[in-house]
């Protein structure tokens, strides 16, 4: 190219590859291919019910298990009593006052989500679950 120095050539040459690069990183990953995220869902069925001690004697609620990797729902699906057990056991004596509020529900909901996951990292050598809601929440 006349007229233009060297060094510039050579400047805009660099910026021009750091841009390509940034641009394919994203796309590809550390062997050549990103795995697709899909998003799985697992429902705990039947209904959690269990006592609760002070206040509201019992709760029931429906819990919905998240995964990003859709190809590990039957191991999900083959501990899912382990995973039930976990889940009853952390709420079992807990206060029905605390969780009627939404700080509670929120609370309970962090902890149910940590215990699944030590759960599956105990059976499987993974977390698996991504994050766990609560579809059906009653507390009488």
């Amino acid at each position: 190219m006349k007229g233009i120095p060297a060094k510039q050539l050579v400047t805009r040459a660099a910026m021009l590859l750091a841009a390509v690069l940034i641009i394919a990183c994203p796309v590809l990953g550390a062997d050549g291919e990103e795995p697709p995220v899909e998003i799985g869902y697992y429902a705990l069925t039947p209904s959690i019910v269990s006592n609760l001690s002070g206040g509201p004697k019992y709760i029931r609620c429906d819990v919905q298990l998240m995964t990003r990797n859709a190809q590990t729902l039957p191991q999900i699906e083959l501990h899912a009593a382990a995973l039930r057990h976990a889940i009853l056991m952390l709420i079992a004596g807990e206060d029905g006052n605390q969780l009627k509020s939404r700080e509670g529900k929120e609370a309970l909901r962090t902890r149910a989500l940590a215990s699944v996951q030590a759960q599956l990292k105990d059976l499987t050598g993974e977390t698996l679950v991504d994050d766990l809601f609560f579809t059906n929440y009653y507390v009488k």
